[in-house]
């Protein structure tokens, strides 16, 4: 049985926490250590104020970091190299394992012949926003798949989807192939996915794993998470120039236009086609971000850190 570890970047986490690490220490297949990547340790202090969190789960280890530090793909890295385990998972904060089988699942989908990672399914949570439930049906369907490079040419750029919300990586393909790209404003689980797919190994999407996790951001939201994908896609051309999003973009407006009105809800489609504009024009921000001032940049990020540490590094976001 492979071992595993689970590692969680964290910032200002509140109660929900607390049942979080419950949930994975009460999972089918036993999760050796649990590494929590925390931003600003005063956050993280308050919570366990007045607890005996840190006696009562001995396997949880407590990384602190400035925000400054933080990275998407960086200090996942630097979790995975705390870690001893032969098969580690990267999930967020905001991701509740929605049964016990989780990680046992995510585990056997690895024993697939050259499986690299294997995500799971993400559920919407409580009072989702319909076009957000959508969203959750339409990048996480019940039905799971096996993607490798054959696969490029029908399913495009979700081909390379991957997310670290929810992921189980196996440790001695992830180490061949590099890791994490250090220093990456978004995208570090759909760029290594990438690398492992033209490298020959496949990614794996089961759904019988399952997370809950949704978000009902508003407009100005997407826009600035938008704009971060884009600037992803522009730093890693070589990945995502040949395939772009924008078609995927519109497939997924078509069919949430239809579920839509299927479920009685016309009232709304006005409200998707205003969101999916903010989300292009963050998009096309983001991809063209070099032509933009660096005030204008970072009105639109959602990020302001990682300018910050671009500023300080002076680098164009590539090296490992």
């Amino acid at each position: 049985m492979s071992s595993v570890d689970v590692i969680i970047p964290v910032y200002k986490p509140d109660q929900s926490f607390f049942h979080l690490i419950k949930m994975l220490t009460h999972q089918t297949m036993p999760v050796n250590r649990i590494l929590i990547l925390n931003t600003e340790e005063k956050y993280f202090e308050r919570l366990i104020y007045g607890t005996s969190f840190l006696e009562q789960y001995r396997n949880v280890d407590v990384i602190h970091l400035s925000k400054k530090e933080f990275n998407h793909g960086g200090t996942r890295h630097k979790g995975v190299e705390r870690s001893e385990a032969q098969v580690f998972v990267m999930m967020t904060q905001d991701a509740m394992p929605a049964d016990r089988y989780l990680i046992e699942r995510l585990v056997q989908a690895l024993n697939q012949e050259k499986a690299a990672v294997a995500y799971a399914r993400q559920l919407p949570v409580g009072k989702c926003h319909p076009i957000e439930r959508f969203s959750r049906f339409f990048n996480y369907p019940p039905q799971g798949c096996v993607k490798s490079k054959e696969d490029l040419d029908q399913l495009g750029i979700k081909t390379y989807f991957c997310s670290n919300v929810c992921a189980a990586y196996r440790r001695e393909i992830y180490d061949t192939l590099g890791g994490f790209v250090r220093y990456t404003i978004f995208n570090e689980d759909m760029i290594y996915a990438a690398a492992a797919i033209k490298s020959g190994y496949r990614v794996v999407y089961e759904a019988d794993a399952k997370v809950l996790h949704s978000h009902n951001y508003t407009c100005l939201q997407q826009l600035h998470r938008n704009f971060d994908m884009g600037v992803s896609q522009a730093d890693y051309p070589e990945i995502f120039s040949s395939l772009p999003a924008e078609k995927e973009g519109m497939r997924m407006i078509r069919e949430t236009t239809s579920y839509l009105s299927r479920e009685g809800k016309k009232r709304l489609i006005p409200y998707l086609y205003i969101s999916s504009l903010y989300k292009y024009i963050g998009f096309v921000l983001g991809k063209n971000y070099r032509k933009l001032s660096p005030g204008l940049v970072k009105k639109c990020t959602s990020n302001q850190e990682y300018w910050e540490q671009k500023e300080r590094i002076g680098t164009e976001g590539k090296y490992r």
